[in-house]
């Protein structure tokens, strides 16, 4: 089987997992914002710890009115933005187009159901170490696999495909059995991390260098875990202590929050902290810090 894929968001998600597919031989539609008429003449580039490339040459677009149908949609977007999806869907989408959504949080993939019912909907968790270093230029310095899972999916035909394409392209990737489960995992970090980062105006670096403040992100990581617990997600119990050995291991790093904030853009406050917050709390249990946390963030985010 041979998929049409169209990325829409072409930033440090996008661009560099959209990139890797149009390198491997893939064909792959780009819709672009800003960088439109950059990319046109110059094409994309992406420098990266497993190999720099640049598409001199690719399938750049201003609308999706003027974009083909595809098999694949992948979401790049914050979900900030996600309010504009199913407009900007529409004009690509077939019968049995898939639109993966490879964003941080927890509700997106609930959210665009209601919002497009009978549209066949997948996510995607990045773990990945990425940036935009400029106009049709994205930095990609550590990490990069990807989780692909069903949402309202029969079957993982199309995600088995979607995953022997990525492989082929360079990328780490597999199909894991629970989305969600998936998602609380990856939101161990980005609820410790993401918000401490913008808080504390810290890389994560600089975060480990501090007892209190790594002590603060794992107990942010266990309310995490028992959040995930009281909506039925069990998480292993030393998957805290993990992931902080983990990012004690990374390259320095901006988490993608702090480099919102720092460049005044929308913070991703709701899909990160809100819904996973509400959701626990529907479920009988306080995320007391993660929600101070989340005060914090929409005092700076207003």
């Amino acid at each position: 089987m041979s998929l049409k894929y169209a990325v829409i968001g072409v930033g440090a998600i996008g661009g560099y997992y959209g990139g890797r597919l149009a390198q491997s031989g893939k064909e792959v539609h780009f819709l672009h914002n800003s960088d439109y008429d950059h990319v046109k003449e110059h094409g994309l580039r992406v420098d990266s710890k497993d190999g720099d490339f640049e598409l001199p040459d690719y399938n750049a677009y201003k609308s999706t009115q003027d974009m083909p149908k595809v098999d694949v949609v992948l979401v790049g977007l914050k979900t900030t933005h996600n309010h504009i999806l199913p407009e900007v869907l529409k004009p690509i989408l077939k019968d049995d187009t898939v639109v993966v959504l490879i964003q941080n949080g927890l509700g997106m993939e609930e959210k665009l159901s209601e919002e497009l019912p009978g549209v066949n909907i997948a996510g995607s968790i990045a773990f990945i170490s990425s940036f935009k270093q400029g106009k049709g230029h994205i930095k990609h310095v550590d990490n990069g696999r990807l989780e692909l899972g069903l949402h309202n999916l029969k079957d993982d035909k199309v995600l088995q495909q979607i995953n022997s394409d990525f492989n082929a392209a360079g990328v780490e990737c597999r199909v894991v059995e629970s989305l969600v489960k998936a998602r609380w995992q990856k939101l161990l970090w980005n609820i410790a991390f993401n918000g401490l980062s913008v808080v504390l105006d810290a890389t994560t670096d600089k975060m480990m260098q501090d007892k209190a403040c790594t002590e603060l992100a794992y107990d942010l990581m266990v309310e995490t875990v028992e959040g995930a617990k009281a909506c039925g997600v069990e998480l292993s119990r030393d998957s805290a202590a993990k992931m902080i050995e983990f990012t004690r291991g990374m390259v320095a790093y901006a988490p993608s929050m702090k480099l919102d904030y720092d460049n005044k853009r929308q913070l991703e406050i709701e899909a990160i902290y809100t819904m996973p917050i509400a959701h626990a709390k529907r479920n009988g249990y306080t995320m007391h810090k993660t929600e101070a946390i989340e005060k914090l963030l929409l005092y700076l985010n207003a």
